[in-house]
């Protein structure tokens, strides 16, 4: 025998919630073959209606789309629920409409009755305006809005998924909030999409509605005359009031599901429900009271109007007017600048303290922006800093020295300027009120605004008012405020000017961290084997060519096996990058097995090694073979970009530093690699060839 607990537990385990959809699909499809009594159809009518109310007043309280994802779903359970209750009724009027007007239920005989007055005529007119406001007019423009709204929403996605790919890089967010923003955006793009669709299904309901009452009135009257052998007035009268009301019971549901449908895919995302933002716009203004109800009373004075309708609504207009211009309005006091009194003194001598260094990085601002960095205006420009330095920090492998903010009343009031050691670095300019429009390619139309560029990258971009963000993305722009512009182009150049920032105080205080985790990797190299500064400029040659240091065990281990074979900075640079090959390859191929590489013709590099072989050490290409040299590898270049491949140079490891250096300022996205930095378990293969053809 079962017991009570074995029950529960079988119950816990399967889950009621999950049990709960299948379990209503299954009863509402049964009803379209199981006969239904009177009784049960009132109930299922009756929920039926306050299942619309439901999702009508939640669709009006959610404040974002995605807190009522499931919509298209209920769309498509209600619609499927209003049919088989159609189905069910149809057959009771059918078999029972002769026996009066009250054979299939009351819900059925109240809207046949109440709400046409007992006038069959009167409910087919009713009947039909209600078909055609929820089918031409809801349900198409709602439908309409909903397709618009869906392509739209994919044509801004790569815009809003470059926006949280710069708030990634700019540390404002981790890796955990970037996944959640991009499955939201994902989402919303499916919910427009299952609308566009779901809307069909509401459509589709009301064309079913009306071919279901002509059946049943021209269905009620052959059954009454033929088999009941009523006369044709009396089958008239009670088929005819049964097919009205049953379709009346299903339609008025379908127009609130539809308004419900309108309003979810019409409404503007903000952080106020329907209810908020009609209120707060459209009843906010006095000045637009006053005027329509000084309109609304002339209206009421003209003679042989209702006066006492217009008047009173335009007393009731000038009444909340003058309520708003009442109420109290908060003001905010805005913090004055302290006014300092520098008292007058003696004039010390010049000390040591009076001799200042320059600050290694400097953020200097003009004077509109100081409210970006100032935290009693809720500038967040400093915790996108410290953001950006944390960041930084997990990418390479060390800290970076504080960026020191300060405002330069000799700069624009909307520029901003980015030094390294006091000089400048990088500018721009941002607009604390606006947003840039970054273009990344693939926009589909053009917006009106300030043409500039992004100071990061160089894309083509528009600084626009902030009303106009949704609009933006919509048209596949990557839009991003004032504080994100000038955090994103700060980690730009702190990332591209790492080898400047690692110093020697950098560096010791990254070994004096190591020391605590692994002390024999840093007593046994320094300075007993190989001096600091020789171990700086491997840090930075690294750094230089936009590699991290994370992996100091392996760059360590590399410099103390190979320190006694040689002392020169670079050298020790290839023999750590051998080491460091997999990770090297692995930064340009994530996760490919094989390796799609720029290739060098071999005559090209026996004459590259010739000229090595001649020159040593202080090497300069020939001015005919450096032009030849540069623009066979700009084309290499431009061909593996079009193919969509990593821009990687594979060359012998004699001539890789060579290549490097002369390559890196004319073409910084080509990477320069060595044959022994690929790994043995990693295939190659050339795609294009600088100097011959792959």
């Amino acid at each position: 025998m079962i017991n009570l607990l074995t029950i529960q537990n079988l119950i816990k385990r399967i889950g009621l919630r999950s049990m709960a959809g299948p379990v209503l699909i299954v009863m509402i499809l049964a009803m379209m073959v199981l006969p239904l009594p009177p009784f049960l159809l009132d109930i299922l009518f009756t929920f039926n209606i306050a299942i619309a109310v439901m999702v009508l007043l939640v669709s009006m309280h959610t404040v974002k789309i995605l807190d009522f994802a499931v919509f298209p779903t209920i769309l498509l359970i209600t619609t499927l629920l209003r049919l088989s209750l159609n189905v069910a009724s149809t057959r009771v009027v059918l078999l029972e409409g002769h026996t009066g007007p009250g054979a299939a239920g009351k819900v059925i005989e109240a809207f046949g009755h109440f709400l046409v007055g007992g006038n069959y005529a009167v409910g087919i007119v009713v009947f039909i305006i209600l078909v055609v406001i929820n089918f031409v007019v809801i349900t198409k423009g709602a439908g309409r809005i909903a397709e618009v709204g869906a392509r739209f929403t994919l044509d801004a996605m790569p815009g809003k998924q470059m926006a949280i790919d710069a708030d990634l890089n700019a540390g404002l967010i981790g890796e955990e909030e970037a996944r959640r923003r991009r499955a939201a955006i994902s989402q919303e793009a499916d919910f427009y999409g299952s609308m566009d669709g779901a809307s069909k299904f509401v459509r589709g309901d009301a064309v079913a509605g009306i071919i279901i009452i002509f059946i049943n009135v021209i269905g009620g009257l052959i059954i009454g005359v033929f088999q009941h052998n009523l006369d044709i007035a009396t089958a008239a009268n009670n088929y005819t009031l049964l097919a009205i009301g049953d379709g009346l019971v299903a339609q008025i549901p379908a127009l609130v599901i539809s308004t419900a449908a309108g309003m979810m895919v019409s409404r503007v995302s903000t952080e106020e429900n329907i209810s908020q933002q009609i209120v707060g716009q459209l009843f906010s203004q006095p000045q637009v009271l006053v005027l329509t109800a000084g309109i609304i009373g002339m209206l009421g004075l003209i003679p042989n109007m209702p006066h006492f309708s217009f008047l009173l609504l335009a007393g009731a207009l000038g009444g909340l007017a003058y309520f708003i211009i009442q109420r109290p309005k908060t003001v905010e006091q805005k913090p004055e600048a302290a006014s300092i009194e520098v008292s007058p003194s003696e004039t010390n001598e010049a000390s040591w303290e009076d001799v200042s260094q320059v600050d290694i990085l400097g953020l200097e601002v003009g004077y509109r922006l100081i409210t970006l960095v100032d935290k009693a205006q809720d500038g967040d420009l400093l915790r996108r800093i410290k953001g950006i330095r944390k960041k930084f920090t997990h990418d390479i492998g060390f800290l970076p020295p504080a960026v020191h903010i300060r405002d330069n009343l000799d700069l624009r009031p909307n520029t901003y300027r980015i030094t390294l050691k006091g000089v400048e670095i990088g500018t721009g300019d941002a607009f604390p009120n606006m947003h840039l429009a970054i273009n990344p390619g693939s926009v589909s139309g053009v917006l009106p605004g300030t043409q500039t560029h992004d100071p990061a990258f160089g894309l083509p971009a528009i600084w626009v008012d902030t009303a106009m963000r949704e609009q933006a993305q919509s048209m596949g722009y990557t839009v991003v405020d004032a504080s994100t512009v000038i955090a994103t182009h700060l980690s730009h150049l702190i990332h591209t000017h790492s080898a400047e920032l690692l110093g020697r105080q950098e560096l010791q205080l990254l070994f004096d961290h190591l020391s605590k985790l692994s002390p024999k990797l840093t007593e046994d190299l320094i300075p007993k084997l190989l001096p600091l500064s020789t171990v700086q400029k491997v840090m930075q040659n690294l750094l230089d060519e936009g590699m991290h240091i994370r992996d100091m065990r392996t760059i360590l281990e590399t410099l103390a096996e190979c320190a006694a074979q040689t002392q020169d900075a670079h050298h020790l640079t290839a023999l750590v990058r051998v080491a460091l090959g997999p990770a090297i390859v692995q930064q340009f191929y994530p996760a490919a097995q094989e390796l799609q590489v720029i290739g060098m013709d071999k005559e090209l590099e026996y004459i590259l090694m010739q000229a090595m072989q001649t020159g040593g050490s202080n090497l300069a290409i020939e001015p005919g073979l450096a032009d030849t040299l540069l623009r066979e590898a700009r084309t290499a270049a431009q061909l593996q970009e079009q193919l969509g491949l990593p821009t990687v140079l594979l060359v012998p490891g004699q001539l890789r530093d060579l290549l490097a250096r002369f390559l890196k300022r004319a073409l910084p996205q080509l990477k320069v690699i060595s044959h022994e930095e690929v790994p043995g378990f990693k295939a190659v293969r050339v795609t294009s060839m600088v100097g011959g053809r792959a």
